[in-house]
């Protein structure tokens, strides 16, 4: 009889979206408010730094969840999820280069800057920056992490092993930037 064996393939990139240290926050505001009242010759009257302590921890610590659930990167060599959205890998077919200028300049952006973010925030997580994609279907979307240059070098050699270096050969440059908004 065999143990149960992890079946789950090793990520090759991944960002968790929030550090559970946050939380601390609620015990320091307790402890600095009890200080405050101490130094202050109030003594020692734990109420308001109790209060503190559950207000502020509850409130970071469901900011803390929020963010590990929707702001969290897994990419994989079958799949790339991004927040709660998860698509093959097998569904890009390109992996666009780097934009020349960042979304807040007054240059003109690439095509893919405006295309809809993966996961299902509203578009790319404050922090983060996005990675333009062309997946089936002529659809353009955008791949997003804190560490861009670790997910682009891992996620490029995973779609060139598949589709070569210049992506499909149906696709000309000018159809790259054609086609659905997303």
């Amino acid at each position: 009889m065999t143990g149960s064996t992890d079946t789950e393939p090793a990520p090759l990139f991944r960002e968790v979206g929030a550090s559970w240290y946050w939380v601390l926050a609620g015990p320091l505001s307790a402890v600095a408010t009890l200080w405050i009242e101490k130094s202050n010759g109030y003594g020692w009257q734990p109420a308001v730094p109790l209060l503190f302590l559950v207000l502020v921890s509850s409130f970071v610590g469901l900011q803390v969840k929020a963010a590990r659930i929707h702001t969290s990167v897994e990419l994989t060599g079958q799949t790339l999820r991004q927040g709660t959205e998860t698509i093959k890998v097998a569904e890009i077919v390109k992996v666009y280069p780097p934009a020349d200028h960042p979304l807040t300049s007054r240059k003109d952006l690439a095509r893919w800057q405006s295309a809809r973010a993966l996961g299902e925030l509203v578009g790319v997580p404050k922090g983060r920056i996005g990675i333009g994609l062309r997946l089936t279907g002529c659809l353009t979307a955008q791949a997003w992490a804190r560490k861009h240059r670790h997910l682009r070098a891992a996620l490029t050699p995973l779609v060139e092993e598949r589709v070569g270096p210049n992506g499909p050969a149906l696709e000309s440059q000018d159809d790259d930037d054609a086609g659905s908004p997303w």
